[in-house]
Formats: structure tokens, sequence, C-alpha cells
């Protein structure tokens, strides 16, 4: 096998939010195949100084800081009738590194993470080129125009990204989504499947990490009497932002007046100020960025995901499960994991009644729960290893023999 060139649209290091995550754990399953080398973007002084961990992975790398001011990116992307995604990541050192590396090393194989770095595939490469749009991003802000959010750019993204998942998935050998139900998403909403292989490839847990056992829960919750609520994400994240404030509006006003203590914890990195003004509202405590989040998870006695537009596999949620809390989330948040509800975990649409319902069954019935945590573990155990998706990737790099039929 030839070289693998990796493009990821965030350095994959330190993995710490859902798609770094994610694109950490394909470019350490990508080097046990072949040497890779990486083309990524820093955004953070934190990213920033990940050049020694990307050279010790890569035969060659560029870590180029991304600082375009949305605004500038706004206008970009109009002139060129370019989606916004697009044009925020777009920049001329990535491209001069792309060229270099397809002149000076043999690449067999492109392998795009994101759908932000697919226009650096040059026109002219004609090797086997993998893209893992992950999610369909163009649902999630089709989604944000139809709830009245910025509806015209909202609409406006929707169009253009759809358009370039389109060209991804005529263009790619192979195109991966992170669950079946995106894949068929993605599928339908194309015109002609002629010539594309449209795959999922789900997220994986690690589970070593992530296992109570050893781990202390954090003395606060611990302590608390009432039912502590547990919600996990990045705060300034639109969808993670809308779940918190409906816990906050609808949830936790009716859930006291039956638990007069109950506390819901939002743990997550860069709250939005807006967010941190509910600081102290119906027993809420908004903690931002934490060391580790698995005390946090050992202690709650319910992780809550209510996320109302949900795309993919939730990380929250699989980390909540391996640490056997038992979960409450919204059918969107479920997607994905092929788990069973009231088994591994309980799902409800989001009605504030139906919440409060849910909640006080598992806070009244600790036996259960804690029966929900422990067939919460054992699933993401058995089903959901990033040696699983390790296993897949040779067969997705490789190259697809002539005559051979792609759906």
């Amino acid at each position: 096998m030839g070289d693998i060139l990796f493009l990821a649209h965030r350095v994959p290091f330190p993995p710490d939010r859902g798609d770094k995550i994610r694109s950490h754990h394909l470019l350490r399953g990508l080097a046990r195949l072949g040497r890779v080398h990486v083309g990524t973007f820093a955004e953070t002084e934190t990213d920033l100084a990940q050049k020694g961990v990307l050279a010790d992975i890569a035969k060659t790398h560029a870590l180029i800081e991304r600082s375009k001011p949305l605004p500038v990116a706004g206008i970009q992307a109009v002139l060129a009738n370019k989606p916004v995604s697009l044009a925020a990541f777009q920049h001329e050192a990535m491209r001069r590194y792309v060229h270099k590396t397809l002149c000076n090393h043999r690449i067999d194989t492109i392998f795009v993470f994101s759908g932000q770095m697919g226009q650096y595939i040059p026109d002219n490469y004609h090797g086997h080129l993998v893209v893992d749009l992950c999610d369909v991003d163009s649902a999630k802000f089709a989604a944000y125009a139809k709830a009245g959010q910025r509806k015209w750019l909202n609409g406006r993204e929707a169009r253009l990204l759809a358009r370039e998942e389109a060209r991804l998935a005529h263009r790619a050998d192979r195109l991966l989504l992170i669950s079946s139900a995106e894949a068929n998403l993605l599928a339908s909403n194309l015109d002609s499947l002629s010539g594309t292989d449209i795959r999922s490839l789900g997220n994986g847990i690690d589970a070593d990490f992530f296992d109570p056992v050893g781990v202390a829960g954090q003395e606060e919750l611990v302590e608390a009497e009432d039912p502590q609520i547990l919600f996990t994400g990045q705060m300034d994240y639109a969808p993670n932002i809308a779940a918190a404030e409906w816990m906050i509006d609808a949830v936790m006003p009716r859930l006291r007046k039956r638990f007069s203590r109950a506390r819901f914890h939002i743990v997550g990195r860069a709250p939005t100020a807006a967010l941190k003004a509910r600081h102290g509202e119906s027993g809420t405590r908004v903690w931002g960025e934490v060391p580790d989040v698995r005390p946090f998870l050992k202690a709650a006695d319910i992780v809550a995901a209510p996320l109302m537009i949900a795309r993919g596999v939730q990380n929250k949620v699989l980390e909540a499960m391996a640490m056997a809390r038992p979960v409450l989330l919204t059918p969107g948040a479920a997607n994905g994991i092929e788990a069973e509800s009231d088994v591994h975990f309980a799902v409800a649409k989001p009605d504030p009644g139906l919440w409060v319902e849910r909640i006080e069954q598992l806070a009244s019935d600790v036996a259960a729960a804690r029966g929900m945590g422990v067939a919460a573990r054992r699933f993401v155990v058995e089903n959901m290893s990033w040696d699983s998706v390790y296993a897949q990737l040779p067969q997705i790099l490789a190259p697809v023999k002539a005559g051979q039929d792609a759906t």
C-alpha cells in the first residue's frame, strides 16, 4: 500500500470533542495500515501545540492556523456562490501542502474527513478517494431554517451544502456517514445513485477510559439528596444550547415541584454568556469546562440528552453509557445507536410532562436505573468499540475493482 493523505478540518488532537474524537481514532486506525501525511487546521493555542503529536504519527504534516473571521468567510461565500462552511476553511497554504505532498510522495489514498475539506481534492487526482462526511450537514441547516433560525442564511447554506454533498458522493470512490440513517438520508437527497458507494461507518467508544471502576464521583453530586441530572457537550454549539435551555425552561421547574433539591448540571467547554446567566435558575449549575468529565458522569443519577436537532451518533451518549449511567434521551439523540429503549437507555419524545415522568421513574427505582446502566455499559463494550471500526478500514481503503458496481 502506498501512503495515505489525511485531510481534517480540525486537528485530531486532543480528542476532546465529538468530531475530533472520530478523526483522532480514524487517523490512528489509518496509521496502522500505512504511512500517513496529515493536513489539518488549528483554531486555538491548544490546537497549535499539537505539532509534536502530529510529527509522531505522520510522515509529513501541515498544521495551519485558521483565523478567518466569519464575516469575511460570509463575503467570500456570497461572491463565490459557496457555502459559508467551505469558505471558512478555504486557505491557500492547505492547497500548497496538498500539491506538494502529492508531488513528493506516492499517495495511493486521500482520506477526507468532513465535507469542508473536499475542496482540496485536486481535479487531476486519480488515486483512491474516501470521504467521511460524518453527518448530512445540509439537513442540519435545513432544520435550523425550518425552525425559523436565520431562515434565509440557513436555507442558503442547506441548499449549497446539499450541492457539495452530491458532488462528493459522485467524486469519491467511497463516501462514509456515521450511521445507516445518515447514509440513507444522503442517498435519498441525490438525483442519481449511479457511480456512488455510500456506506455507514459508526463511531466507537474508548470503554477502557470511560469505565466507572476506579473513578471517584464528583463530591457535590455524590452528596446531593434529590436527582442530579447531567448534560455534557460543547456549550457554544447551537443544538446543545437549545437542549440545555429546554431543560431549564420546560423540565426543571416542573421537576422541582416533585424533587425540590433536584439539580441540572451543565458540563462542557465554552458556555455562552446567555447560558452562564442561567446559572442558579431552577436548580441549574453551569460548570463550564472541567478537567475530567468522568467524575460527573460517575456521580450523576441521570444523564440527559434532550437534543431536538441531532445528526449522527452522539459521543456524549456513548460516554455516559460506558460509564454505566442511565441515560434519558430524545429519539434524535439515539440515532445510530442500535440499543433498546428501556433496556440500555430510555428514549422519550421532547414533551416536558413525559420527561418529568421518566425522570421520576428512574429516580424512584434505583435498582432499575442501576440495571439500565449496567446493560448500557455491556452494550457499548460489546458493540461499539473502536477496534470494530478499525477492522473495517482495510476494506474501505481497498481499491475499487474494474467493473465493480457501486451502490
